[in-house]
């Protein structure tokens, strides 16, 4: 009886525990999409370290897809990667690469479809055409990764993170660089973008259409076309970031169009060519941010009512507020300019004498670019304290009552 106990003991030894199956070079099981098709819902598929020539690796069941020792999946240029048809699907830990370019179809490293509950984290992501694309997807994290490409131009290049008509989704701790947008998200709702860095990308480092109720922050958007871009949405809570360096003729740190209801707090806006460019938006919040050493601080278009500007610092900036309009119905208050010249005889922290943060010169710039050539003139100083002493161009009723003397600090 004994001896019968020993041989199955050894035969036990020899056979993958249960609900694992291991992937390597020199194992029975030898390519992803193998290991896939033998899965049991829920098994884990552990993938050793090695270079697998694989693409289109369709999970269509519950599963987890772990890496050892960062293992590749190169795709040869050839279609999507990773293919996720099915809820409750986790990936970690690879590299894939070489994704397929189209002009006709979105092409992705990982491409999720209906795919609900699902945890894409600690992988690396190169010379992709999307990177994680997921579409009609809820309650799902993508964490820790690096996404990059080699984008050279706009229409030949996607996006790291696209999200379309999903709701629920964290977005955190990733890097992403070289594509054309670095987050982009279409119809999302009630989801966080969080403690990512996205830099050097070809249009935005984030981009939102359409969608509402979400939040970003302490993320770092530097050296892209342009910052990021809100657009069409509402309730949207931006606090703690940093817009650093969107420089370039046409570039923001900040773009809001047609925006309702939102919360603008505590970010930092350093040297973009114009930190916050608005057009169309309503009641929005500016509270407690550093808008510093850019072309313009503030922007502003036609169609802006009732938004609040509070406790902002605004420091060395070539135009504090620019306004295309002679009307205004927005409030600024209790903020730092630094090039405010006025006293504080009481010495309570706030200037005795309201300021205009509009200067004419930057309404001559709106109208004739050109003539931004004149910006340390003595004519151009001339012309903004003729305008500040009388009004004619500028909006009359744009002043703050209480400018500070000193920084402030939330």
């Amino acid at each position: 009886m004994q001896r019968y106990l020993g041989l199955l003991g050894l035969l036990l030894l020899n056979l993958p525990l249960w609900g694992q199956i291991r992937v390597c070079a020199d194992c029975e099981i030898k390519t992803i999409r193998e290991a896939v098709a033998l899965a049991q819902p829920h098994d884990t598929i552990f993938v050793q370290t090695g270079v697998y020539q694989e693409n289109t690796i369709i999970i269509n069941k519950p599963l987890v897809l772990l890496g050892q020792g960062q293992p590749v999946i190169d795709g040869n240029h050839n279609g999507n990667l990773i293919e996720i048809k099915a809820d409750s699907v986790e990936i970690a830990a690879f590299t894939i690469r070489n994704v397929g370019v189209s002009y006709t179809k979105d092409l992705a490293a990982i491409l999720l479809t209906k795919a609900d509950h699902f945890y894409i984290h600690d992988n690396r992501l190169e010379k992709v055409f999307f990177g994680i694309l997921v579409e009609k997807s809820h309650h799902g994290r993508i964490v820790n990764n690096v996404v990059s490409s080699e984008a050279e131009e706009e229409f030949t290049s996607g996006n790291g993170i696209h999200l379309w008509s999903c709701r629920d989704v964290l977005i955190k701790g990733n890097e992403l660089f070289g594509l054309r947008d670095g987050i982009y998200l279409e119809f999302v709702e009630q989801s966080t973008i969080i403690d990512n860095h996205s830099h050097d990308n070809i249009r935005y480092g984030l981009h939102f259409m359409f969608s509402n109720h979400d939040n970003y922050y302490d993320n770092t958007f530097e050296r892209n076309g342009a910052g990021v871009a809100v657009m069409f949405s509402k309730f949207i809570n931006m606090k703690r970031n940093r817009f650093y360096k969107n420089w370039g003729t046409a570039s923001f740190g900040l773009l809001l169009k047609e925006i309702y209801d939102a919360e603008i707090e505590n970010n930092v806006f350093e040297e973009n060519t114009i930190a916050i460019n608005i057009e169309g938006s309503t009641r929005v919040n500016y509270f407690h941010n550093d808008l510093i050493r850019n072309g313009w601080a503030v922007k502003v278009a036609g169609g802006c009512y009732a938004n609040i500007f509070e406790n902002n610092n605004f420091i060395d900036n070539s135009f504090d507020v620019s306004y295309n309009t002679k009307m205004n119905d927005n409030r600024f208050l209790g903020n730092y300019w630094s090039s405010y010249t006025g006293y504080d005889l009481n010495r309570d922290g706030i200037g005795d004498v309201p300021y205009r943060p509009v200067k004419l010169f930057s309404y001559i710039v709106g109208r004739t670019p050109e003539t931004i050539i004149l910006l340390r003139s003595l004519f151009i100083d001339i012309l903004n304290f003729s305008e500040k002493v009388s009004p004619v161009f500028t909006p009359d009723n744009l002043v703050d009552e209480a400018p500070k003397m000193k920084i402030t600090h939330d």
